[in-house]
């Protein structure tokens, strides 16, 4: 048995979490699931958005899986995800942009890999106001060698790992000539201790605009906390949208999986949110614990579920998803037709949709203090 933190979250997080739970159970991996609150109700029970006993928990079992919270905008508690990142240094935000939203995805070659540096750059949390006034804020970019060294080796060891055919580095050297400098140093001495694997560079604005253009051009992509954050969306919506987008978090012996949606609270409560990206990170716990199988059976569940275009969310029945007339299903029907097809997915067939197989991505303990 393996016991792993479960974080319901906000909004819509309880359901969807709910159902990767249900999946778990069809997988027939042993997991026990130690339940605590961070969000909104941590704050109703303790006055605490991320209280002591969520650190703790997942510092006890090292494995966390995690529904979407709600971070106020301009205002309220500071966000819970930055702060998990930073006080368990889990440095490496991982997020594959699979396309397997069916018929309708515009990018259906998409297989991506962003590595998003997580605990310092323009979200360190270090900005203040200019004047007593209030009508300058300065933020700061924090940004130093450590991090940079070993966000890009992780980057080129997944690459290495998962077989991958190049890693691109995306900076604003150009401009930011001090911190962007410092990211770019670091990747290219970096890169030379991994001559094997093909590297390059990219500027961010450059960057949104080749991938939107030409994304099977890209394999690995490696950058700062922002560009991170604002290409995996990017990414995501090139393989089909929010709904489908999983994401890992990884430090020294440390790994949390959460969607890359947010807690959508508008539609809490409805049984309809897509449940895929919280399943699917489902997917990536099982390859860090190992189960390949098992993780291969989710994976395959979900694109055929979703192929099939009977049983899925409001989100994948509309026009862009699919050529055909369908009647948006449930949350919790969704679930339980991928977890119903989870022991009956032939593993001897083809792998249906674009996609490496592996661990995505699980920490080497030689990265700590590069």
């Amino acid at each position: 048995m393996v016991k792993v933190t479960l974080i319901p979250g906000d909004g819509i997080g309880p359901e969807v979490t709910n159902a990767a739970r249900l999946v778990t159970t069809a997988t027939g991996v042993d997991i026990e699931w130690e339940v605590v609150e961070a969000g909104e109700k941590a704050i109703q029970a303790s006055g605490s958005p991320l209280p002591d006993n969520v650190l703790d928990s997942i510092r006890r079992n090292r494995l966390a899986l995690k529904g979407p919270i709600t971070t106020p905008i301009g205002g309220g508690f500071r966000s819970v995800n930055v702060a998990l990142r930073q006080q368990l240094d889990l440095y490496a935000s991982v997020r594959p942009a699979r396309a397997i939203a069916g018929e309708g995805t515009r990018f259906p070659e998409t297989d991506l890999i962003v590595v998003r540096e997580a605990t310092e750059g323009l979200y360190s949390g270090v900005e203040h106001w200019v004047d007593r006034e209030h009508s300058a804020a300065e933020t700061v970019n924090v940004i130093t060698r450590k991090a940079s060294d070993r966000i890009v080796r992780f980057a080129f060891e997944l690459a290495k790992r998962e077989k991958r055919r190049k890693v691109t580095a995306v900076h604003k050297a150009n401009i930011m000539k001090t911190t962007g400098a410092l990211f770019q140093t670091a990747f290219r001495e970096m890169a030379a201790k991994y001559p094997e694997i093909p590297s390059e560079e990219r500027l961010v604005d450059n960057m949104a605009m080749q991938l939107v253009k030409r994304p099977s051009e890209y394999d690995v992509i490696v950058t700062t906390n922002l560009f991170g954050d604002i290409l995996s969306d990017l990414c995501a919506g090139l393989a089909g949208g929010l709904g489908i987008a999983p994401g890992a978090l990884y430090g020294e012996s440390i790994a949390v999986f959460e969607p890359v949606h947010g807690s959508a609270p508008k539609y809490a409560g409805q049984d309809k949110a897509n449940p895929v990206a919280e399943i699917l990170c489902l997917e990536l716990l099982l390859r860090h614990l190992g189960k390949t199988e098992a993780a291969e059976r989710v994976y395959r569940a979900v694109w055929q579920t979703i192929a099939e275009k009977k049983v899925v969310t409001y989100d994948l029945a509309l026009p862009g998803y699919t050529n055909r007339p369908v009647a948006p299903s449930t949350c919790s029907a969704m679930a339980k037709e991928i977890a119903r097809k989870v022991p009956l997915v032939d593993l001897r067939a083809p792998r249906p949709a674009p996609s490496a197989s592996g661990t995505w991505g699980a920490p080497d303990p030689s990265l700590e203090g590069a």
